[in-house]
């Protein structure tokens, strides 16, 4: 089984979440699919025991002993990386142009180094993240080597708690591609309300259970209200209201997971998985 936490966008505390689900459940395997800015493990500690380096693009290079200066890769670079005969890599997307334009030879494309995929080992198990190079972006590539890192130390029984990239992109699809349910956590905003209705649309393209979560549901109980009629109309599980918490922060500022202390987000996210835990054993 394996579960994946989405949101539809950053910050609505899915990592917060996510992370209180892996303790909770005590699960094995945790996958951080946001390689963008990998924090699960910092919340639930552990010990790095394998790294990777990760290629997730190409550079241009030009051989200055072939280059016979003729300018035909800088007139077809389209973003502006080739100046003097040289490649500035920070703006090299390495599309191929200047490649193909080059009939002596002298350009060639080579892998780039972007990050790094990176697996600890925590009490229970293993967490499998990713780490970029400054200036680099995360893609949907990086995110399903996370994935594949992660499976090498699966069992077949195992719960997988994945916390998804934010978002509807590229890296979200790889995030939820192959799992079972999705708990979406969304906010009583009213762009908190658009962006789930997305991510909804998303999950139900690739056939996922979805199971929705509203975080701070406290703060505007009339869009809460628009929620749960949306879900009840779209017979959806509403699985849990979490309210606003300032020992959120507490938790945070404590690298810990909420649900260690007695606060009300934690007694409603304590409910919250043993709603999904009975699901999962339908």
């Amino acid at each position: 089984m394996q579960l994946v936490v989405v949101s539809g966008k950053g910050g609505t505390g899915k990592t917060t979440i996510a992370s209180s689900l892996a303790h909770l459940s005590k699960a094995r395997i945790k996958i951080d699919c946001d390689v963008d800015a990998s924090n699960l493990h910092l919340i639930l500690n552990g010990k790095d025991v394998e790294e990777n380096d990760f290629s997730g693009a190409k550079v241009a290079k030009i051989d200055p002993d072939i280059c016979v200066e003729c300018s035909k890769c800088e007139d077809v670079c389209r973003f502006k990386a080739i100046s003097k005969y040289k490649v500035d890599e920070l703006l090299c997307e390495g599309c191929g142009a200047c490649y193909i334009a080059c009939k002596f030879g002298a350009v060639s494309l080579k892998d780039e180094i972007t990050g790094k995929t990176i697996v600890t080992k925590d009490e229970t198990g293993f967490i499998s993240r990713a780490e970029m190079e400054i200036g680099a972006e995360g893609s949907g590539r990086l995110v399903t080597e996370v994935r594949q890192r992660a499976a090498k130390y699966k069992n077949d029984d195992d719960l997988v708690i994945l916390d998804g990239s934010p978002g509807i992109g590229c890296a979200v699809m790889a995030s939820i591609t192959g799992c079972d349910m999705a708990l979406i956590v969304t906010e009583p905003t009213q762009s908190g309300f658009e962006d789930f209705t997305r991510i909804l649309s998303v999950c139900k393209y690739f056939s996922l259970t979805p199971l929705v979560c509203i975080n701070k549901f406290d703060i505007n109980e009339n869009i809460t209200k628009e929620i749960e009629e949306f879900c009840n109309d779209e017979k959806i599980e509403l699985v849990g209201k979490i309210p606003f918490d300032e020992n959120i922060k507490r938790a945070i500022n404590s690298m810990k997971p909420i649900v260690i202390y007695d606060s009300p987000a934690a007694n409603e996210i304590k409910k919250v998985w043993l709603r999904i835990y009975e699901l999962v054993r339908m």
